[in-house]
């Protein structure tokens, strides 16, 4: 899930950057860029993936 979500801000970086969108600083492409890759780290590391490793129950 977050790594689906990182896509959809990575395409929302492009389109700012592509259409050179005149935005407020805190959206600029290159925060919303930043803030994809931060959710892609997450989605690696394993974050919100629903597996949790718990031992085996005999």
């Amino acid at each position: 899930m977050l790594a689906i979500i990182a896509a959809v801000l990575f395409f929302f970086a492009f389109l700012i950057n592509a259409a050179e969108i005149a935005t407020n600083d805190v959206f600029t492409s290159m925060n919303v860029m930043l803030i994809g890759l931060a959710l892609l780290a997450l989605h690696v590391a394993g974050v919100g993936s629903g597996w949790a490793a718990r031992g085996r129950r005999r």
